[in-house]
């Protein structure tokens, strides 16, 4: 199944996500200032995503399967919880998500391995587009060494894993046809602009702004 009007974004840390989520966001408020859009984020910020981020800060150690099934559960309440993804959609909105399934099935494989995240993930509904920031890992590095504090999972050999995972997901996708969902690779590396530029022109080609 296939959400319209849903875009997702995804990379590896500090891969240039979030920085992008909120140009789009601002880019779609000047031009079409009458959309409903909705800006979110995994994990949520629902009480099992308040947990998730402390497991993320290594406050609270859980077993790896423990941790595929937290983020199911989180996304499960993200879709369809009170005013949730769905709920916005019905009502003509456009969701705009960094995150979202893609990232379980790269980050969980590596430690409980691929048929736990894909089974737990396998009922949500894909996105109308979906756009891969693909970045060396040390280039991400760099970018995450910047940050005030960081993560469990960035470190430069869990980011070269979690790089190579992502790859073979998105080409899995790619090599099924999507069911429908666009894939968009971006390169992570170039210039802020140069990359707004190449989403925005993406999401005008959509009747994503119309519907």
């Amino acid at each position: 199944m296939i959400l319209s009007r849903f875009i997702v974004f995804e990379g590896i840390d500090g891969s240039g996500t979030s920085t992008q989520v909120r140009l789009l966001a601002q880019r779609i408020a000047r031009s079409a200032p009458s959309c409903a859009l909705s800006v979110t984020a995994e994990p949520t910020s629902a009480e099992t995503g308040r947990f998730l981020r402390q497991i993320l800060k290594g406050t609270h150690k859980v077993h790896p399967g423990t941790a595929a099934h937290l983020f199911a559960a989180d996304r499960h309440e993200h879709l369809y919880g009170t005013d949730g993804i769905i709920t916005h959609i019905e009502r003509g909105g456009i969701v705009i998500s960094d995150r979202y399934l893609f990232s379980s099935l790269a980050y969980q494989s590596i430690e409980c391995g691929e048929e736990l995240p894909y089974r737990l993930n396998s009922s949500f509904p894909l996105p109308q587009l979906l756009f891969f920031f693909d970045i060396d890992p040390q280039t991400a590095m760099s970018r995450i060494a910047r940050r005030s504090s960081t993560e469990i999972y960035e470190t430069l050999p869990f980011l070269e894993k979690t790089a190579a995972a992502y790859r073979r997901v998105i080409a899995g996708f790619e090599q099924d046809g999507a069911h429908g969902m666009r894939i968009v690779r971006i390169p992570a590396a170039e210039p802020i602009a140069e990359i707004a530029s190449k989403i925005w022109n993406t999401v005008q080609e959509l009747p994503i702004l119309k519907a």
